[in-house]
């Protein structure tokens, strides 16, 4: 059985569908208060930090043997009055893995599931059509401005990784002119009343762990984009899941945008 874990977004309905099509049923978990926007109809559980001991005990009673991360959620604030006792022995550990970046608490925590014997399956191997083919996919292609932008985004991001501190820039005229923060990429193309002539660069951090945190855009990153006034999208192939392609392209072509998918390197 495969346990969900479902944060915010677009990406764990879809992951539900492709399940479901799959003849899967998955056990939705849904950490703190995030509310998933999925069936309440799938059988659930809801689980703290501070119960993630017991929170595996859980699983493991209910045949779970593969968990996927999906969705976004916020790093807690922990409660010590809230830890239980099967979760006590992992404080030292949990402790220290929020002390580091997301990309290294994330490691941490993957780490204590795979030692309870739940093996971690990513999102893009449930549904493996959320990675786009390389290539330019709209009408539209870019200029050898954007190309060169792209480049600058490129190593942007990748020292963003190294700092794990974000996934995603925009980049103009050879200069990054906003790079995402903790509340995601929408947002920070939300910030920009004016970005004609510049790109939305997108990829993986250099180092992650690609089961878990693969970075995602979808109709609303299009709208956005398109509204900013930007030229087009640049995501690196293999790394970044577009949620509803078809959108996403018909809706950059309305625009007159572009959409490249594009190797790192």
């Amino acid at each position: 059985m495969l346990a969900l874990i479902a944060g915010t977004g677009a990406l764990p309905a879809a992951l539900v569908t492709e399940l479901q099509a799959q003849g899967e049923t998955p056990l939705i978990c849904i950490f703190g208060d995030f509310e998933p926007d999925v069936s309440s109809d799938l059988p659930r559980v809801r689980f703290r930090l501070e119960t993630l001991g017991s929170f595996i005990s859980e699983l493991q009673r209910r045949s779970v043997t593969e968990v996927c991360l999906a969705g976004a959620v916020r790093r807690p604030d922990v409660d010590p009055s809230l830890i239980d006792a099967e979760t006590a022995p992992l404080v030292p550990r949990l402790m220290a893995a929020l002390g580091q970046g997301d990309d290294g608490a994330l490691r941490v925590i993957l780490s204590i599931f795979e030692e309870a014997g739940i093996a971690i399956r990513a999102a893009h191997e449930i549904a493996p059509t959320l990675l786009p083919p390389s290539g330019v996919l709209t009408v539209v292609r870019p200029s050898e401005q954007n190309s060169n932008d792209a480049e600058i985004g490129q190593a942007f991001v990748a020292d963003m990784g190294r700092r794990d501190s974000g996934q995603a820039c925009v980049v103009r005229a050879g200069e990054v002119i906003a790079e995402e923060g903790p509340d995601g990429t929408d947002a920070m193309i939300g910030t920009l009343s004016n970005a004609q002539r510049a790109i939305l660069f997108k990829a993986p951090k250099p180092n992650q762990d690609r089961r878990v945190d693969l970075p995602v855009i979808g109709p609303k990153t299009a709208l956005g984009a398109a509204e900013a006034g930007m030229d087009g999208i640049v995501i690196e192939a293999g790394g970044v899941m577009v949620m509803d392609l078809p959108q996403v392209i018909a809706t950059l072509d309305a625009h007159g945008m572009f959409l490249s998918v594009r190797a790192r390197g």
